[in-house]
């Protein structure tokens, strides 16, 4: 006998549950060949394929929220992977454009991949894999193609005419620093706006995606790296007035109720407490292990 088939509906949802992990993989996939166009001194490639890492790691989660089949292994994956196309390649690019030739110079990459991976994890820990209002410090897609676009950016007429003879090594240098610190900043910055057809806001950030995917398409050389600039630096800014303003964003950034289009939310602030994280004191006991030692006398 013929063993029975399984039914269209449960084949149909383990297709779909697949597809969020394929587009991560994917991912994966332009990261490593970006590696290895930057080892072939291709690093206009290099550069692209971090851009279209970036577009599928954007891609995974709307998909994953859409059939909603986000799991804590997504979120996982997703961040591993992460962690290479936007941590190692970027910072593979940046050694063989400025810092192959000097000793020590090394380790600015190596200081961005350790903020990229900490920057991962702790965002797994405080927003669950998923960015609900804000992101909590700089994302690690942001920083990546931020580093990657650049040489595109640098074999455009306007930075050859205009900006060829800048330090770009001791600037590179430093907005690397800059990048890693702000990775692991508490400084929020804003998600993808949500688009909609309902509301003057949601037609508003509809024209924004719009506007930004036809830049993108028709001029990319020089859209990415200045939209990515305008990011960072509108985001730090921000929480710099608002610090002297002595005021704090509205809503909670580790909200983890989504806001509907309207963006309002009913949820109420989430602390979060990291001494969850740390080693547990032996139980049994109350107070200190060191509180039935006597004082000695003075």
């Amino acid at each position: 006998m013929k063993a029975p088939r399984p039914p269209r509906r449960e084949t149909l949802q383990r297709g779909v549950i697949i597809l969020p992990s394929a587009f991560t993989l994917g991912n994966l996939f332009f990261g490593v060949y970006a590696m290895v166009a930057a080892s072939r001194g291709d690093l206009v490639w290099a550069g692209w394929f971090i851009i279209f890492a970036g577009t599928l790691d954007m891609l995974d989660g709307r998909i994953a929220r859409f059939t909603r089949t986000g799991s804590r292994f997504g979120a996982e994956l997703d961040s591993l992977v992460d962690a290479i196309s936007f941590g190692v390649a970027p910072g593979m690019i940046m050694y063989r454009l400025f810092f192959q030739d000097t000793q020590w110079s090394w380790t600015l990459s190596y200081v961005y991949v350790t903020a990229v991976v900490v920057r991962l994890a702790r965002f797994n820990v405080e927003q669950g894999g998923e960015a609900k209002r804000y992101f909590h410090g700089l994302p690690s897609p942001a920083a990546g193609m931020l580093l990657a676009s650049y040489y595109p950016f640098s074999q455009t007429p306007l930075f050859r005419a205009y900006l060829a003879e800048l330090p770009w090594h001791q600037l590179v240098a430093m907005g690397m620093v800059l990048v890693s610190v702000l990775l692991v900043s508490h400084i929020p910055y804003g998600k993808v706006p949500r688009i909609g057809l309902r509301t003057s806001r949601g037609l508003l950030n509809t024209a924004f995606v719009l506007g930004s995917v036809f830049a993108a398409v028709t001029v990319p050389r020089y859209y990415f790296f200045t939209a990515l600039i305008l990011y960072i630096v509108w985001g730090l800014m921000k929480s710099v007035l608002l610090g002297l303003l002595d005021r704090i964003p509205s809503g909670d950034p580790l909200l983890d109720e989504d806001e509907d289009e309207d963006g309002a939310s009913e949820a109420e602030v989430r602390i979060v407490d990291y001494r969850d994280l740390g080693p547990r004191a032996p139980t049994g006991t109350e107070g200190s292990d060191f509180d039935d030692i006597p004082e000695e006398n003075s």
